[in-house]
């Protein structure tokens, strides 16, 4: 949802503000957003964060963050959980000491693709 979905959305219900209320995706706690619309056009967001996950889903889903998470972390969702073989078994690297994954960050994909054209 972007500013010109927000002002579209209160012209058509004759309103200058939107009021959403959830729970907070980090803490859990119970969180109300309120967006109002200025006359000039400004937007004021209070209680909150809340961001559209563009999934283009009806109704929209939405991820809520309070205020207090939001100023810790303002990334929504869950990082990308990496997995890699170590010994034969598939361990993700976050739990890799820190030697491990320095290593795992300089490994170079080899592309067979590649290396056979340039043989040619």
């Amino acid at each position: 949802m972007n500013l010109d979905d927000i002002q579209t959305l209160c012209e058509r219900e004759n309103t200058q503000g939107l009021c959403f209320e959830s729970v907070c995706c980090d803490c859990l706690q119970d969180v109300k957003v309120l967006i109002v619309v200025a006359n000039d056009g400004k937007v004021t967001v209070t209680g909150g964060a809340l961001c559209d996950m563009g999934r283009n889903l009806i109704p929209k889903e939405f991820l809520f963050k309070c205020d207090e998470c939001y100023t810790k972390d303002k990334y929504f969702g869950r990082k990308t959980e990496i997995y890699s073989r170590v010994v034969g078994y598939l361990r993700p690297i976050s739990q890799w000491n820190k030697g491990k994954q320095a290593e795992f960050k300089a490994r170079k994909n080899f592309d067979a693709e590649k290396a056979i054209k340039e043989m040619k």
